[in-house]
């Protein structure tokens, strides 16, 4: 190897190994609320323990109570790493220039649930009605849904209510007549919820939320935190950790491919930027 490629490799080699600093000091993970504290925790600490067998990384995992707080901490650049839905992406990407690493391989779905014996067939129906909602941002749940449900003249009144888990409790209860959650919440809630529920409706397939990390990450903790979650997904026994967290499947995200092209809904007008 003659000295130019010496030197080129001592190049590639600064920029991709961890040091030691590095791996000494803990990385905070931010879960986007979607389900309660304690769901949360029971899920991502044993994927994140793995990681750390896997990376020799320290990982902190950070659950803050509603959306919108996550949303504040995480727009202001306080994650290293965070689960976020796809809208929260576009946001986190423009306001801090936080990088997806990886998401699942299926698809995310929005869907309007209402009561398996309401008889209500059609979105004009809703017109005038009040409907459950997670958080004024909850991309497919929410936020996609109010806009387009407005841009097919059909007023509503919103109630947000915090979580998925709360959505689908308010429906069953009847203190709305409908709410907005996505296929992978309602797939992991309880038989004696989901048996009592009917979905109404379904938003056009996005790529499901990313796992993403801050830009002050360097390039080699990043290559190795992504690489670490396919090779976690290789081994079958690991499949029910990561079917927890919602990504069962896990393959390497690309902001442009997957979205950038959200930044095209014009969906800006119904993002709520302060706490409601």
């Amino acid at each position: 190897m003659n000295p130019i490629q010496l030197f080129f490799c001592w190049i590639l080699l600064c920029f991709t190994s961890v040091s030691h600093a590095e791996t000494s000091k803990p990385y905070t993970v931010y879960v986007v609320p979607q389900l309660s504290t304690v769901e949360i925790h029971k899920a991502w600490i044993p994927i994140l323990t793995k990681l750390t067998q896997a990376t020799k990384l320290q990982f902190e995992l950070k659950i803050l109570p509603t959306i919108p707080a996550f949303e504040k901490a995480v727009f202001a650049g306080e994650a290293d790493f965070a689960f976020m839905n796809p809208y929260h992406e576009v946001v986190a990407k423009r306001v801090q220039g936080y990088i997806p690493l990886i998401h699942d391989e299926k698809a995310l779905e929005g869907i309007l649930v209402v009561r398996k014996d309401n008889p209500i067939k059609e979105l004009s129906e809703l017109n005038g009605k009040k409907l459950a909602f997670p958080a004024p941002n909850a991309f497919a749940a929410s936020l996609y849904m109010r806009a387009w449900l407005a841009r097919q003249g059909i007023t509503i009144t919103p109630d947000y209510v915090k979580t998925h888990s709360n959505v689908f409790r308010a429906i069953v209860l009847g203190d709305v007549v409908a709410g907005g959650a996505v296929n992978n919440t309602l797939q992991r809630e309880l038989d004696s919820i989901q048996n009592q529920l009917r979905v109404f409706y379904t938003t056009p397939k996005f790529a499901p939320h990313p796992f993403s990390a801050h830009p002050r990450i360097s390039l080699a903790i990043r290559t190795l935190v992504a690489e670490s979650f396919t090779k976690l997904a290789a081994n079958p026994k690991n499949a029910p950790l990561l079917d927890e967290i919602q990504i069962p499947k896990p393959v390497l995200a690309d902001y442009r491919k997957d979205y950038e092209h959200l930044e095209d809904l014009n969906l800006d007008s119904f993002f709520v930027k302060e706490n409601p």
